[in-house]
Order: structure tokens, then C-alpha cells, then sequence
């Protein structure tokens, strides 16, 4: 080793922890100076107390060629979820979504009209959940489209739901059915391939309708929270699924100082899902496990409030919150008890 190599400052690859792992190191010294800041970095939102009411603020990146591919995704679509996957973190916190603002990094491959269409997705996003489009930023990008997503949102003070409040003997609820954005990924990427291989070829996806729309065109659960409203329930804990069901699990436990059970056969499957899953010999339980992009919610409910939400249509419960000590854990169809493993998205893998 030369004496270059000795002095030479110790480097670690972001890859070795991960994206959660290099949240947690980044964020670990930082302090709040304001004393209305009730929430910062360990939810799926800020929250910030302004006297009568809480801002909620969230931000996502959506960067091309690692989170859409520009070859299958149509840009009215992009513009869509780009809102959507943020507004879903403000229905997470059980809040309604006030304001977007919209920061582009954009090459120079992208025409004015190309752009008029992405803000036309975006627009119609906004309009759909109530939304204000309030202002951003705009500058050249060398290297493809980015796309920069901060939401805001307002909550009563005594209705803000974070994953801290988990609490043994919860039932454990998830909206919707999980694995179809998955598999619609999956889908697109093969007929990108297809299409490479043989360019005058035109994929035919329209038995993938479900699983593609899915995964282009999310929707957040708005109404989720407006049924769990009206029937006079609050859950005690509550977060988007975008990283797959395992990774929130534990996110919840994490937070919660929890551990949970979740059973195999109460996961909400849709058919079609299932069936596109097995075409690519994977089970359909992995999907809807480790996917992720569903953006539904998964929530506690205490057990009290059972019979209230017993008959809310579509939502399911799939498990109960335990102590700690007994860890996250899925109960199999065969009754075989394993531990729930996070082995969804990850932005560094």
C-alpha cells in the first residue's frame, strides 16, 4: 500500500445501507429550532402546528430512469402519479391536501409540447383531489427529466394519525388489493424488451389493463379516509404502502415499538394480478408483499372500534399488532409462522 493510499479518506458505498439505512444516517443529527415543529424525518410527512390547525408537508423526486422509463410511460400519466404519490403521503397522515408545488429539471430532448402534456396530468391530479398548483421551479437537466414533487396539507389537531401509535391488540387493515403495480411494472418491462428486439412490433397489453394502470396511474385513497370519517373511527396508526406490505409493516412496528402478525390468506389479491404474477413464475403473495407502488393504506384500527369498519367496502383485515418482543411475522396458508423480511423498493440497489 502506498503512503497515498494510506492517507487517503475511508469512503463507504451508499448500497451497503440502503435507502432507509442512509436516511436514518443523514438525519440523525438533525435538530429542530421551533417548537411547532410536532414532526420532521420518521413519517410519510412534516408536521408543523400553526396554531389552529397542522400543516402537513411532504416531498417526493421522481427521477427518469430510475423511477419511470420514458419508453413505455406517457407523460400525461407521469404528471398524474407524480402528484398522486405525494398526496398519498397526506392522506396517510389522515389530512387533506391544500397545496403542490412543482420543481422540473428537463434536457433538452423534451418539446414544449412534451411538457404541456406532463402538466396536464399533473393538472388533472389536482384538480381530482382538490389540489392548488401554487408555484416551483424550473431548470435545464443534462441527463434525461426530474421531477420534484412538495405537497402540503391541513389536519385538525386531534386527527393528524401517525405509525408511532400502534399498540398490541390493534387489528391491523389494508385498503384495496397489493401486487398489481408490481406486476404491471414487470409487464411493461418485458414488452420494452420485446419492442427492442423488434421495433415494428406493436405490444398488445390490453388483457394487462388492471396491473398496467396500476402502476402508471395510482390513485390515492381519498375516500379511504372519508369512509373511516363517517363511521366515527380514527386509526391509531396509519401509512402508504409504496415500498410493498412487509416493508410498512415494519415500518409501523419501528415506530410503534411494536411487533405484528399478518396472515398470508387475508392479503387482498385481485385475480388478475395473480394470474400475471404466475405467468411470471412468482408468487403472488411476494408481489403483494415486497412490490410495492400500491399506494394503498395500511392502518390499525383498536379493537374497539371493530364492528364500526367491519363493513367498510374495501378494506380487509390482514393481521393484529403484538408486543414487541415477538417481532413482525407472517402466519403461511400451511400455518407456518416466518419473519416478515423488508425486501421491497430500495432507491440504492
Amino acid at each position: 500500500m502506498t503512503e497515498q493510499e494510506e492517507h487517503k479518506p475511508k469512503t463507504t458505498n451508499i448500497s451497503t445501507l440502503g435507502e432507509f439505512g442512509l436516511i436514518d444516517h443523514l438525519t440523525k443529527n438533525i435538530k429542530h429550532f421551533h417548537p411547532n415543529t410536532l414532526m420532521g424525518v420518521g413519517d410519510d410527512a412534516a408536521v408543523v402546528d400553526n396554531g389552529n390547525t397542522l400543516t402537513i408537508l411532504t416531498k417526493d423526486l421522481l427521477v427518469e430512469g430510475v423511477h419511470f422509463d420514458m419508453v413505455y410511460t406517457p407523460l400525461k400519466h407521469l404528471g398524474y402519479k407524480s402528484i398522486a404519490v405525494n398526496l398519498s403521503d397526506i392522506y396517510a397522515m389522515n389530512a387533506r391536501p391544500r397545496q403542490v408545488m412543482v420543481g422540473l429539471a428537463v434536457s433538452k430532448k423534451y418539446s414544449v409540447e412534451a411538457l404541456e402534456e406532463l402538466y396536464a396530468g399533473m393538472l388533472l391530479a389536482c384538480e381530482r383531489y382538490k389540489a392548488d398548483m401554487v408555484g416551483g421551479d424550473t431548470t435545464t437537466s443534462h441527463a434525461g427529466l426530474f421531477i420534484s414533487i412538495t405537497a402540503t396539507g391541513e389536519a385538525a389537531k386531534n386527527k393528524v394519525v401517525y405509525r408511532s401509535g400502534a399498540k398490541p391488540g390493534d387489528i391491523l387493515f389494508v385498503s384495496g388489493d397489493l401486487g398489481a403495480a408490481y406486476c404491471g411494472q414487470l409487464v411493461l418491462q418485458r414488452e420494452k424488451q420485446v419492442y427492442k428486439a423488434n421495433p415494428e412490433m406493436q405490444p398488445d397489453i390490453s388483457k394487462y389493463a388492471y396491473v398496467v394502470e396500476r402502476q402508471l396511474k395510482p390513485e390515492p385513497r381519498a375516500d379511504i379516509i372519508d369512509l373511516l370519517e363517517k363511521a366515527g373511527v380514527q386509526p391509531t396508526a396509519m401509512i402508504d404502502i409504496s415500498d410493498g406490505l412487509a416493508s410498512e409493516v415494519r415500518h409501523i412496528c419501528k415506530s410503534s415499538a411494536t411487533g405484528a402478525t399478518i396472515y398470508e390468506e387475508k392479503i387482498p389479491i385481485d385475480q388478475r394480478m395473480a394470474l400475471t404474477a404466475h405467468e411470471f413464475n412468482i408468487d403472488p403473495t411476494t408481489c403483494a408483499l415486497s412490490g410495492g407502488e400500491d399506494y394503498e393504506l395500511l392502518f390499525c384500527i383498536d379493537q374497539k372500534d371493530y364492528d364500526k369498519v367491519k363493513d367498510i367496502a374495501g378494506i380487509h383485515p390482514i393481521g393484529h399488532i403484538t408486543e414487541a418482543g415477538m417481532g413482525a411475522n407472517l402466519v403461511t396458508i400451511s400455518g407456518q409462522q416466518l419473519k416478515l423480511t423488508s425486501q421491497g423498493w430500495d432507491a440504492f440497489y
